[in-house]
């Protein structure tokens, strides 16, 4: 499912009670803790935004971001029509969704079925998605039927669609997963699928199980390739108190314990894989930025997301890989052995490239 990203992606954070969620939405978006529905940005590290502002010295330096919202778990056995309405609602707005789950040990965090058991919990929230999925598949599709009873055909594409999702759901398999063409994907999108979006697994860790893995991870890991998911561990709390660390001593714990990112990086790439995303870079004096925006999108339409008058006045793109650029070490440079390039509007803008975009208004 692709959407008409602006700036940022929105990313819901779901999963049961006491699994880290807020923990990892704190430590993502350095919010403090509150309870109910929490939002927040998480700016995305980049170290080639890093080099660039050595070279540059720019008065701003803008990360790439990932909105987030922190979604209220609950218990299935204390459950309301009301704190479930508000889970749905808040899934429903996201591009992708982020589905925490616990595999870390402390006997001071009560789990909510006695017990920690990572399969259980993944397939406690799945169910809940796909039932919703399957009672609007059926409501589209009776209501679809009804009105083809009265003469008016409908649309044969969605109705296609709607089948193939029902037998996809039937069978537990996500709407994002189903043998859709894409004209099927296009006649359903509106309707936003839970299972149609694109769904990441954060395995939240304790240091011994980041070090020497945690039981059932193999299933897990299995699990979320069934699905169609990236997945990722993350030792919230250890890379909580990490950060509050000073940098010299952040970075030689996260060397010792073989941290080679930190969360929201491994989050960052796990979202963009799934949504097909990458960032392309503007330079200079007053600012150097990373843009987000989707693989292959053409070098006018990615002027858009800089300003529509550059998009509407788009003559070419200056175009540099970072990798040439660096390997220059200055823009000069790079100029002087050629690597600077011209590219028109249908351009398919590459993750990385450093664009200077020609327009006249």
């Amino acid at each position: 499912m692709r959407r008409d990203f602006k700036l940022t992606v929105l990313c819901g954070i779901i999963g049961r009670p006491s699994v880290g969620k807020t923990t990892i939405f704190n430590l993502l978006t350095g919010a403090a803790f509150s309870r109910g529905v929490n939002q927040g940005s998480a700016k995305i590290p980049d170290e080639r935004l890093e080099y660039l502002a050595t070279i540059y010295e720019p008065s701003k330096t803008t990360f790439a971001a990932l909105d987030m919202v922190d979604i209220p778990g609950f218990d299935n056995d204390e459950i309301t029509e009301q704190n479930f309405k508000i889970f749905l609602e808040e899934v429903r707005k996201a591009d992708a969704l982020v589905h925490v789950v616990r595999a870390f040990k402390d006997e001071s965090v009560w789990h909510v079925d006695g017990s920690i058991d990572i399969i259980r919990d993944l397939n406690t929230i799945n169910s809940e998605l796909i039932l919703n999925d399957l009672e609007l598949v059926e409501t589209r599709i009776e209501r679809i039927e009804t009105s083809r009873q009265k003469g008016v055909p409908g649309n044969k594409t969605e109705l296609s669609a709607l089948l193939k999702c029902r037998e996809a759901l039937e069978n537990e398999i996500h709407i994002g997963e189903a043998d859709l063409t894409s004209g099927e994907r296009e006649s359903i999108q509106s309707l936003e699928f839970l299972t149609f979006k694109p769904m990441i697994i954060a395995v939240n860790v304790d240091e011994e199980q980041l070090l020497e893995g945690y039981p059932q991870k193999e299933e897990v890991h299995a699990w979320a390739k069934d699905k169609g998911g990236e997945i990722f561990e993350i030792a919230a709390i250890l890379e909580k108190e990490i950060r509050e660390l000073e940098p010299d001593e952040r970075e030689l714990f996260l060397s010792e314990l073989g941290i080679e990112e930190p969360g929201v990086a491994k989050l960052a790439k796990a979202v963009y894989s799934s949504l097909d995303l990458i960032s392309f870079l503007t330079v200079g004096k007053n600012e150097v930025k990373a843009w987000t925006v989707e693989k292959g999108l053409a070098a006018k339409k990615a002027a858009g997301k800089v300003h529509s008058d550059i998009e509407r006045g788009f003559i070419r793109a200056e175009v540099v890989s970072f990798n040439d650029f660096k390997i220059c070490g200055s823009e000069k440079a790079a100029k002087e052995k050629g690597l600077y390039r011209l590219e028109g509007k249908e351009y398919p803008v590459k993750d990385g490239d450093i664009i200077n975009f020609r327009f006249n208004v």
